[in-house]
């Protein structure tokens, strides 16, 4: 068992607010002239591509402990579910707004980890995410009625990532990030490619032929991807999933300026109100648990 410490916890989660806007990105321009399913089917081929033979260079295995097969399998199943909604509104959303709406997530995970895992969850943190959540409504100002229906796919990805992070806090101290998402990668291809190879003919995932651009970007997006979760994973090695819930309100900025950068859209001055209020709950999470961790050593190891 891993002992926890927030702050490190905190720092990888950061990682991943990076990594995983950048991937969106590239699925939301390939998404124009690839299916989603061969999209997803991709990202986790090049993910095991990478892992698997990390974990025999390593010396590690990819025997999964007694009892974990129905968890890792789980895991896999909503990872393909969220990964294949977040996708999917991208094409119909800026990125920015698709991954606002889906920021609901930080919000049921810290639910879900206070009355399913039994974990502490303070005033401060509440607070915390209830300012984090008024900044994301004023980033994506919804429209409903404007959007449609597809408006309502990340709320189906905040719901299954949810899930997933429950369930990732649940293995992750019990086998290392490496080979979890190595067999991960490995079951999601089991998973996917019999769909694929016995019904080509549906829209979700047939297959055009990529060209020489788009197969770099297919492969960018895959090794996004697999290291974004990675550090995702790892952080909740080394912090409960009340504490990494706040911080993540921090890939909407960072969501935005890749936005801004790759196609050009800025939000107005309300959603830059936002942006700010929510980085500002976030930072004051990072300060108040390294100060928290910083009190919790002993003097004699300081």
């Amino acid at each position: 068992m891993t002992q926890d410490r927030p702050f490190l916890g905190i720092l990888l989660m950061l990682g991943f607010c990076v990594l995983a806007p950048l991937g969106d990105a590239m699925a939301k321009l390939l998404g124009e002239t690839i299916s989603i399913g061969f999209l997803v089917f991709v990202r986790f081929a090049v993910q095991a591509a990478i892992l698997v033979p990390l974990v025999y260079l390593t010396g590690k295995s990819l025997r999964l402990p007694a009892g974990l097969l129905k968890f890792t399998l789980l895991r896999t199943c909503l990872h393909i579910a969220g990964i294949s909604l977040m996708f999917s509104s991208l094409q119909y959303l800026p990125l920015a707004d698709a991954v606002a709406i889906a920021f609901v997530m930080p919000f049921i995970m810290l639910l879900l980890g206070h009355y399913v895992l039994g974990e502490e969850v303070g005033a401060q943190r509440m607070w915390a995410c209830a300012v984090g959540f008024v900044g994301t409504l004023l980033v994506i100002q919804p429209n409903f009625a404007a959007v449609g229906w597809p408006a309502l796919m990340p709320l189906g990805v905040a719901v299954v990532f949810a899930l997933f992070m429950l369930v990732t806090r649940r293995i992750a101290k019990e086998i290392d990030a490496i080979p979890l998402q190595a067999i991960s990668g490995i079951q999601a291809i089991a998973i996917m490619a019999p769909a694929m190879l016995l019904f080509p003919e549906l829209p979700f995932v047939a297959y055009v032929a990529p060209d020489q651009i788009s197969w770099i970007l297919l492969f960018a997006l895959g090794a996004l991807g697999t290291f974004a979760h990675l550090l995702m994973t790892w952080s909740l090695r080394f912090a409960p999933s009340a504490t990494l819930a706040p911080m993540q309100y921090l890939e909407i900025p960072i969501s935005t300026l890749i936005g801004w950068l790759i196609f050009y859209t800025l939000p107005n001055g309300l959603a830059a109100v936002g942006i700010v209020i929510t980085m500002a709950a976030g930072l004051y999470i990072i300060l108040r648990e390294q100060r928290l961790s910083r009190q919790a050593v002993p003097p004699a190891a300081a």
